[in-house]
């Protein structure tokens, strides 16, 4: 999926800005609740990328994805660094130009109490003219036998009430949400 979710940034990228990213003018990236750091790692491999900053407030699942990503050699060079923080708790960069070009949330929303509060917390971290990249588990039939029904209840490949079907949201909340904040085009892939 990850390949896909590349391209689908780097298509937001070129429809807004004047020229794409170059590895001379590369991307700052913070990926929230980055779990086992597969989205931060192929982040990090990009040319056009400076450096990754990945988030999870699990510091078990942390030692997974820096375990993982020491047995990649093209990984050596310090553009990822996994930090065990919450993206409430993680310090504001002081002036805006040093937030981040890219701030990616992939299914993480659907496990958080007040999602509002959440994604305005995560949108501080995006600098002007950033973006804020996300994806989430609508709030459909299908999504509730797939994952609590199937991976919670049957295969058992997930613990159980790690999902809550109430929690997901459909693209119409998040649109409408992201319509009430000013300044804020949207796309979708």
């Amino acid at each position: 999926m990850n390949p896909l979710r590349h391209d689908f940034i780097q298509s937001c990228l070129l429809s807004f800005l004047p020229q794409p990213p170059t590895p001379a003018e590369p991307l700052r990236y913070l990926d929230v609740g980055c779990g086992g750091g597969i989205f931060a790692e192929s982040a990090a491999r990009l040319p056009t990328t400076r450096s990754v900053t990945a988030i999870d407030p699990s510091p078990t699942i942390l030692e997974v994805a820096r375990a993982h990503a020491k047995r990649d050699p093209s990984l050596a060079g310090g553009k990822l660094e996994y930090v065990s923080e919450t993206i409430e708790s993680l310090a504001l960069p002081a002036r805006p130009e040093d937030r981040f070009d890219v701030v990616s949330v992939f299914e993480v929303v659907e496990h958080v109490d007040y999602p509002a509060a959440f994604l305005d917390r995560v949108g501080e971290f995006v600098r002007p003219g950033g973006w804020l990249v996300l994806s989430t588990i609508a709030r459909t039939w299908t999504s509730w036998v797939t994952t609590n029904l199937v991976a919670e209840d049957l295969l058992g490949v997930v613990p159980k009430g790690t999902h809550d079907w109430y929690k997901y949201l459909n693209e119409d909340e998040l649109r409408g949400y992201f319509a009430g904040k000013g300044g804020v085009a949207t796309a979708e892939g």
